[in-house]
């Protein structure tokens, strides 16, 4: 079970404090247990590229992190960056007061920019369930839908108290993406086996963490924010 799992998994370390040497270990675990890719800083993408191009491994990045408040264009330039340094995966927050505010179209049509810019790239939204209903998260879900984004992501993992990736929270996007080729990464909150793999039969296609070697171990890692 542990090889098939990491194939579900970005190992991931997204501490502003992570050095150079720990994006090293990161790239590195990646290739030993098979991970389907690692999620780094934009700071880190180049290096993330040059340690894994031997590999099989992806290397994703996040944009608008974490707080999704940036504005449109500096978004894409994120992206553009991103890519053009090698990134193969780009996971973008969306703009969640603007959800809140009700202004659907905005929130569709900044995903739709990042999809352009990322060029065929693997697009992942993050529409940071714990700060939304149910009835945003639908909403959310069917703005990724609209923008022809290719992932649906739950969370940063930075909110307050937040509980992340849910069972509950899968199912729901689930459900709302019936009839869709959008698929679905479960992401903070994931630090042992038995949850990653009650998230993936609940619908998760990938699992966001940095208790990858744990969860592959089944073991219990030690507590990580990021």
């Amino acid at each position: 079970m542990s090889l098939e799992i990491a194939k579900y998994i970005d190992h991931t370390n997204l501490n502003p404090a992570a050095s150079v040497a720990d994006i090293s270990k990161l790239c590195q675990e990646a290739i030993e247990h098979k991970f389907y890719a690692v999620c780094v800083n934009p700071f880190y993408v180049k290096q993330a590229v040059k340690e894994l191009a031997a590999s099989d491994v992806a290397v994703a990045t996040v944009i608008g992190f974490p707080l999704g408040a940036n504005l449109t264009d500096i978004k894409i330039a994120e992206a553009q960056r991103a890519i053009s340094e090698g990134a193969e995966e780009i996971d973008m927050v969306i703009n969640i007061a603007q959800l809140k505010n009700g202004a659907i179209d905005y929130v569709t049509d900044e995903i739709k920019a990042i999809v352009r810019a990322a060029r065929n790239h693997v697009v992942k939204v993050i529409i940071e369930t714990d700060l939304l209903t149910n009835e945003e998260k639908v909403v959310a879900t069917k703005a990724c839908i609209d923008a022809g984004a290719h992932m649906v992501k739950t969370s940063t993992g930075l909110v307050k108290d937040g509980k992340g990736a849910t069972v509950e929270d899968i199912r729901l996007i689930k459900e709302t993406l019936t009839g869709s080729k959008l698929t679905i990464k479960a992401s903070a909150g994931i630090r042992d086996l038995e949850k990653a793999k009650a998230l993936i039969e609940a619908g998760a296609e990938r699992l966001g963490t940095s208790a990858g070697i744990a969860i592959v171990g089944g073991k219990q890692p030690v507590t990580s924010s990021y």
